[in-house]
């Protein structure tokens, strides 16, 4: 039986039509799912008793469920558990222009990188799209408020889930689902090449951001295992075709770490190596963890990082640190849950 989470609205109205029913009517049940959020197929008080019927017979209403809710002033971490007992994170954040909310895609991530409490807990399997969506719907549940962003930056690697990433995407984008614009919907990676240059071809306004970390390659593969099989040249070369293919801007990702990627010569190197690409660097205070060696770098040596790039005329900004006192470190609580 399928979870009715799952479907675009493209895959409900083919639905409809091979039960022989109209596809007008997929609008009328994303409109019960998303806009009223009733959990079950007999609040739908505008289909027919016999469509209720086969729908109950088809699709079930399967929900994670919120396990632990940790709060700050910024700030929700969720941990959520999934129907086999596996647990998931979510962040809230709370900015000026809105909510924004950071789920997660995979349970565990074999990705590996040195300085991420996520990595260290293997991949146990993708979430489905309904695991991923229930994440918004929960959370706007919860807070009584509407998500204005999303990214897909928590647990996992969004493009090893390639395909439930993309459904998910037009479940949430949709205008009669959660509806949030593509622009505000953001998917990161460490750089799988293959699944970016898909990912160029999707005709999708959504954000592309990459967890870059390091200026060359003798660092990065110390700290990113997936270097060794996707280099600092080739993952540029890849950047450069989705710019080119998709006209749209690209973030750079780089997290500070103390005494590993933020000396002033990581930074003209850094400048060097994007110099005249439509990107801009984010830069994002360390948050540490009890279980890793690395350490964020002083507020000091940020700034220094931050001017040297501005000085070489790189858009840069520095990132918000949010929910370091409810450890937002991605897979912070999980790990505790797990351990």
């Amino acid at each position: 039986m399928n979870n009715i989470y799952n479907y675009k609205m493209s895959d409900l109205e083919n639905y409809l039509l091979n039960i022989g029913e109209k596809k007008y009517k997929a609008k009328q049940i994303y409109d019960w799912l998303y806009m009223k959020k009733v959990k079950s197929f007999d609040s739908m008080t505008n289909l027919k008793k016999d469509l209720i019927a086969k729908l109950k017979e088809d699709f079930n209403f399967d929900y994670i469920s919120i396990k632990k809710k940790q709060k700050s002033s910024l700030t929700n971490k969720y941990l959520f558990s999934l129907k086999d007992g596996n647990l998931i994170e979510a962040v809230l954040m709370r900015h000026d222009y809105g909510i924004s909310v950071c789920v997660s895609s995979q349970v565990g991530c074999n990705m590996g990188c040195k300085f991420c409490e996520s990595g260290r807990l293997k991949k146990v399997r993708d979430l489905e799209s309904y695991e991923i969506v229930e994440q918004i719907l929960l959370i706007e549940e919860d807070i009584k408020k509407r998500v204005s962003s999303v990214v897909i930056m928590g647990i996992g690697e969004p493009f090893d889930n390639y395909d439930n990433i993309m459904n998910f995407i037009r479940i949430i984008n949709d205008p009669f689902g959660i509806n949030i614009g593509a622009r505000h919907i953001t998917v990161s990676t460490c750089g799988l090449i293959p699944k970016i240059d898909k990912f160029s071809e999707e005709n999708l306004q959504v954000n592309l951001a990459i967890s870059l970390h390091a200026p060359n390659n003798n660092i990065r593969n110390n700290i990113m295992n997936v270097n060794k099989a996707y280099s600092v040249d080739e993952l540029i070369e890849c950047l450069k075709r989705y710019i080119a293919k998709t006209n749209r801007r690209v973030t750079i990702e780089y997290v500070m770490l103390n005494s590993v990627n933020d000396s002033y010569d990581n930074a003209i190197e850094l400048a060097r190596l994007i110099k005249g690409m439509n990107v801009y660097v984010n830069l994002i205070p360390y948050n540490e963890t009890s279980h890793i060696e690395f350490k964020k770098s002083s507020k000091d040596t940020i700034m220094k990082f931050y001017d040297i790039l501005k000085k070489n005329g790189i858009n840069v900004t520095i990132r918000k640190e949010f929910g370091g006192s409810i450890d937002a470190a991605c897979g912070q609580l999980r790990a505790k849950e797990v351990e």
